[in-house]
């Protein structure tokens, strides 16, 4: 499944929320530094699928906020854990 999301690094927390636009947002405490916001991103939507992280591919907007990101999790796992989301 493809989730369209922005990244907001260099945050104190990490945290997986839709804003009021219905737009899905993650904060992420790495800085935007040399791909290291990029691949704790990856690690944290893995931990937060509970799939590993080969698993998580960003797809498009490496050096853009806005990032389009492909999870290799059957649809009942994300449909889970968005749906907490909501």
């Amino acid at each position: 499944m493809t989730l369209h999301l922005k990244v907001k690094p260099g945050s104190r927390v990490d945290q997986l929320f839709y804003d009021a636009a219905g737009q899905l947002n993650v904060k992420i405490k790495a800085p935007a530094q040399d791909g290291r916001a990029n691949v704790y991103l990856v690690g944290f939507l893995a931990l937060q699928f509970g799939i590993p992280k080969s698993n998580v591919t960003i797809v498009a907007g490496f050096t853009n906020p806005h990032k389009r990101i492909e999870v290799d999790a059957d649809m009942a796992t994300i449909n889970a854990v968005l749906g907490k989301l909501q």
